[in-house]
């Protein structure tokens, strides 16, 4: 949905996003969005060129400035714009990323409050990765990056790419006004200090197949250790081999429901998380998702989560994640 950038600024429009997603989504957005809504706001004709530069387009939720009260089409669900496939609840689309499918989404634990910006490919299968604080960090990121990458050839006096880099350095500006000014490195000096760094062990989330962990404790059937504690490929080639026998998926999903029913969801939680995966179309894994998550987030008391898992179950199928009606 065309936005028109004043209509980022507005207070009247902010108010009304914030409103909107509160009511549908369940979600709290984090002042942090509304900063990035303040460089959307802000970007002059140059600055927008160089947003544009970087592939990145506003999306998902963030369509709402351009009418908060936006409905989709008929018979769908608000809850799906912008959502892919692969999506977990936890994750709400605000931003594309170009090729490959990267999308950028606030993720939230609890389904009310914003611990962070998630993002990954949904073309190619990588994992999620969680490393951004807030929107302007994964924007400021992509400048560095692609930075990085132009000042080779800048450096040749390629007077296009000296003219994209300058334009990139007006957007790189505009952005340190309003966060990261105190982050003074640039390019590659910027990714090897905030870019390239492994995460430490994340002791309170349990390994999922996603890459982003599931915030629960408990116990899992296989034992899981904490996130970044597992050898990622060996996990994922073990469960990937899991889900190809019928028999013991159910086993499986038979075990976390009764795990769940005993007072204890951790399993039907990272579960139902792999299974919502891996499902790859499949619709008894796509049924057990559903099942899994359903339970995991009543029993954790995280409703809007799975007011999110149940719409996105009903509508996986679409062809295409841009739900909204057309505006006039």
């Amino acid at each position: 949905m065309a936005v028109e950038t004043e209509r980022y600024g507005d207070p009247a429009v902010r108010e009304a996003v914030a409103l909107r997603v509160g009511e549908e989504w369940g979600l709290e957005l984090p002042d942090s969005f509304f900063r990035f809504a303040d460089l959307l706001a802000a970007l002059g004709p140059i600055e927008r060129r160089a947003f544009e530069d970087l592939e990145l387009s506003p999306y998902g939720v963030t369509d709402l400035f351009a009418d908060p009260s936006a409905l989709p089409r008929e018979g769908l669900d608000i809850r799906v714009h912008g959502r892919y496939y692969r999506d977990p609840p936890e994750f709400l689309t605000f931003l594309h990323g170009g090729s490959g499918g990267l999308h950028f989404g606030l993720w939230s634990d609890d389904g009310r409050v914003c611990d962070g910006v998630a993002s990954y490919y949904t073309d190619d299968g990588e994992a999620i990765e969680r490393r951004h604080r807030t929107p302007l960090e994964a924007v400021r990121d992509r400048i560095e990056a692609v930075h990085r990458d132009l000042a080779d050839y800048a450096a040749d006096g390629d007077e296009e790419e000296l003219a994209r880099l300058a334009d990139l350095g007006r957007l790189r500006t505009l952005l340190i006004g309003i966060e990261t000014g105190e982050r003074t490195e640039t390019g590659l000096a910027y990714s090897t200090a905030y870019g390239y760094r492994r995460a430490p062990v994340d002791t309170t989330r349990i390994t999922t197949m996603d890459g982003a962990g599931a915030l629960v404790s408990g116990a899992t059937a296989l034992d899981r250790p904490p996130l970044g504690a597992a050898d990622d490929h060996r996990f994922g080639t073990f469960m990937e081999k899991l889900f190809e026998d019928s028999e013991a998926v159910r086993a499986a999903r038979d075990e976390a429901l009764a795990r769940a029913a005993a007072g204890d969801p951790a399993e039907a939680l990272v579960l139902g998380r792999d299974l919502h995966r891996a499902s790859y179309g499949r619709a008894e894994h796509e049924v057990y998702a559903a099942e899994l998550l359903a339970v995991a987030y009543r029993e954790l008391g995280r409703p809007a989560l799975a007011g999110v898992a149940a719409a996105h179950h009903r509508h996986r199928a679409l062809p295409t994640v841009d739900v909204l009606r057309p505006t006039r």
